[in-house]
């Protein structure tokens, strides 16, 4: 993104946690990014040295910017897995063993000095940046799911993340879309959930399944013990018209479009969007296009009549910054209420 020629202060730190990098912007109050950069997590060190090392990052990105610390009004860091967040904690997020029980906000906080530090689950930090600035900035209420290796999910309703009593609240991910004796097995250990059927994981296991039950595919040609399948595999098949290519991402659809309607009748909101990295190349490209209209259809067909009128359907529209700007904006929002 390009910077604006005017910054409206005050400027907000936003941070990213992830399993391979961490991913940090400076976000004006009108959500603009002036400037971002990343840098490798090396999980293995632990979150005291990786908090440390996202102030160098930041010493070093603020110059940069001609911006120094002290316009930082506050931070915003969204990270994995389950956690405690008004304590601050990360308890166990799968992806990053030698975080557990990691008071991170804290740690963060104290890396920049006592600076306020806002803390939030990395999807509903992606989600409430797409409500302030992405494609969900016109609508009061949205639900966001990430589909990527698992489904994350995130609700935002006005200014206010739904963090849940236990910071387990929106996790759109693990609704249960099927509860028969034949129900796939979810990642968390349970049957049933949506993630066990619209994850990038899940798409390339149906693939399989079917391939190994006899199916033809061009996708057989392009996997070896060298080159696994992979789920862009599956998207670019399908994008140059194999037929079982196409048939399990409309299979996908079809499912997320049912744990859309469950989600739409709980919650009803302006808008769902849908991120992450399995977009199938969002709605520039014809399998996306396909992708986002048969779960439109899907829930045409089994929604509320008015809901399935006015409800959006739409693809995110942040990229990778979602994060980081959605977690400087969860701070800007603590710093306006007075919260720490």
């Amino acid at each position: 993104m390009t910077a604006p020629s005017t910054i409206t202060h005050p400027l907000f730190l936003g941070v990213d946690v992830g399993g391979t990098n961490l991913k940090l912007g400076v976000v004006d109050d009108l959500g603009h990014v002036l400037g971002s950069t990343k840098i490798p997590t090396h999980e293995e060190r632990g979150p005291a040295d990786a908090m440390q090392r996202i102030r160098v990052a930041a010493d070093e990105l603020l110059p940069r910017l001609g911006l120094s610390l002290d316009q930082i009004a506050a931070l915003g860091m969204g990270c994995p897995g389950t956690m405690d967040i008004p304590r601050g904690l990360m308890l166990e997020p799968h992806n990053l063993p030698h975080w557990y029980n990691a008071p991170v906000r804290d740690l963060l906080s104290q890396a920049f000095a006592g600076k306020q530090v806002a803390f939030a689950n990395d999807a509903n930090a992606a989600a409430f940046g797409e409500s302030w600035v992405g494609s969900g900035r016109q609508f009061h209420s949205i639900i966001m799911l990430t589909l990527g290796t698992g489904v994350g999910g995130g609700i935002i309703i006005g200014d206010l993340s739904v963090d849940g009593e236990n910071s387990a609240g929106s996790e759109c991910g693990h609704i249960i879309i099927d509860n028969t004796p034949q129900a796939r097995m979810c990642g968390c250990g349970h049957k049933g959930h949506l993630e066990a059927y619209c994850s990038a994981t899940a798409l390339v296991k149906r693939t399989l399944e079917l391939l190994h039950a006899g199916r033809t595919s061009s996708l057989a040609s392009r996997i070896s013990n060298d080159c696994p399948l992979t789920a862009l595999m599956i998207d670019e098949e399908a994008e140059a018209g194999d037929p079982l290519a196409n048939e399990v991402i409309a299979e996908l659809a079809h499912w997320l479009g049912l744990g859309i309607v469950s989600l739409m009748h709980c919650v009803d909101p302006g808008a769902v969007i849908l991120g992450g990295a399995m977009n199938f190349g969002g709605a520039e490209r014809p399998v996306g296009q396909r992708f986002l209209e048969d779960v439109r259809q899907v829930v045409r067909e089994n929604a509320f009549p008015v809901l399935a009128k006015k409800t959006v359907i739409e693809y995110a529209s942040l990229g990778s910054d979602a994060g980081f700007i959605g977690a400087a904006g969860i701070a800007r929002a603590e710093l306006q209420r007075g919260k720490r």
